[in-house]
């Protein structure tokens, strides 16, 4: 058994170890894959498991791909563009109201279009926007790779690791929403009032004289904007009649990559092929059957007995700690996959975990797969983040984002 749970470790190590570094830039599919057919080789998970667990990820690997989709054909619409074109002009010129948009747009695409479109599209947006206007673009990036975790709390569909807990969670979507909300504005808040103070010297010095009009030089993607509207309220709207909301954001992707299919249908297939990043589902899939050999030996056995047995404010903020410091071991994905199993149909529980495995990945870059993304992002734009920074910005945000995430979905709890 011993030797069994060695393995299936030895295994997830190497699986993270390539998705954090990514050699070549080839993608995490291609550690994982192999991994997840050695544990099957090894006899760490059978057959009837695999199924079972690909059958289970199914879904929320396809509004994965989705929603990639759908955000990718959002900036090739322009609302992205647009975006920054309106929160720098409404800036005028100050750093402090810059943060301020930046942090409401941020917010906002996190929470609807999921993490990786902050990350992928809106920060290299914020970064031209910041450089445009002639501020400094420190505070908006972190801003961005920080609320690309924590903001992604309020909706099961903002998150990876919201889809995989949805479902264990007995909620409704809009029960989801409800009770998270307060949390999400809890830690925004939080994150806004640390991150302000920290980079207060950046913030206090002011753009040249001359900064763009407030006007966009655009004209509003009207279009691609009511298609994003009607999505959300479909995410909203189609859960009592039973439709999962992949099939949501599949239509809403659909609605945007006609007018564009028309053109040149063929090359723009290919585009939007390669925008649902299907490596990373199958990543995703390979990662899961992975996890199940570590869950299900002494590993397991150890993070079970660590689990809180109630959901009160104490087990609620154990759970949540328990949780970001799984992510920051193995990441936050596999701590999802471990945990979730153990909580399920506990709602206090698998929010408090949501918690930990959102908010936690802000203290170290291996966390998530979307703060390591959003270092490449800036590193192949020649602003890369300093690791002594990262840490430090994290140690100031996480604790103070857990308590206070922790203590509003407990009092949410009570009211809801």
């Amino acid at each position: 058994m011993h030797l069994d749970a060695a393995a299936g470790l030895l295994v997830l190590a190497g699986v993270l170890g390539f998705a954090v570094a990514r050699p070549r830039g080839l993608p995490e599919a291609v550690a994982a894959v192999p991994g997840a057919a050695l544990v099957v080789a090894f006899g760490l998970v059978s057959w009837s498991q695999v199924r079972d667990e690909v059958v289970a990820l199914a879904p929320t690997v396809g509004f994965l791909a989705a929603v990639l989709v759908l955000a990718h054909l959002a900036d090739e619409h322009g609302v992205f563009g647009y975006a920054g074109e309106v929160i720098g002009g409404l800036s005028r010129g100050s750093p402090r109201r810059l943060l301020r948009l930046v942090f409401v747009l941020a917010s906002i695409v996190t929470a609807v279009l999921s993490l990786d479109a902050t990350v992928v599209l809106l920060t290299p947006v914020l970064l031209s926007t910041a450089t445009r206007i002639g501020v400094r673009p420190r505070p908006h990036l972190y801003a961005c790779g920080h609320l690309a975790n924590t903001a992604s709390l309020l909706l099961p569909v903002s998150n990876l690791t919201n889809l995989l807990a949805f479902d264990a969670s007995g909620l409704s979507f809009t029960r989801f929403a409800a009770l998270m909300a307060a949390p999400w504005l809890a830690v925004v808040a939080v994150e806004y009032a640390v991150l302000r103070r920290v980079f207060a010297a950046d913030l206090g010095t002011p753009a040249p004289a001359t900064t763009p009009a407030a006007t966009p030089r655009t004209p509003p993607p009207w279009y691609a904007i009511g298609v994003l509207a009607a999505t959300l309220a479909g995410f909203a709207l189609s859960e009592p009649i039973g439709v999962h909301p992949a099939w949501i954001a599949a239509a809403g992707a659909i609605g945007l990559a006609v007018p564009r299919l028309t053109s040149t249908p063929a090359a723009e297939a290919r585009r939007l092929v390669s925008a649902a990043n299907l490596p990373f589902g199958a990543f995703v899939f390979a990662l899961g059957v992975v996890v199940l050999a570590v869950r299900a030996g002494p590993v397991g056995d150890a993070v079970d007995h660590l689990v809180p047995g109630h959901a009160g404010l104490l087990g609620m903020l154990g759970a949540a700690v328990l949780a970001a410091v799984l992510a920051n071991l193995v990441n936050n994905l596999p701590a999802t996959l471990m945990l979730v199993p153990l909580v399920a149909h506990q709602p206090g529980l698998v929010l408090a975990v949501l918690l930990g495995v959102n908010i936690g990945p802000n203290l170290t870059y291996v966390g998530s797969l979307a703060t390591l993304l959003w270092r490449q992002v800036l590193h192949s734009r020649d602003h890369p983040p300093g690791a002594g920074e990262f840490l430090r910005l994290g140690a100031l945000t996480v604790p103070a984002c857990l308590l206070a995430g922790v203590a509003t979905l407990w009092a949410s709890l009570r009211v809801f």
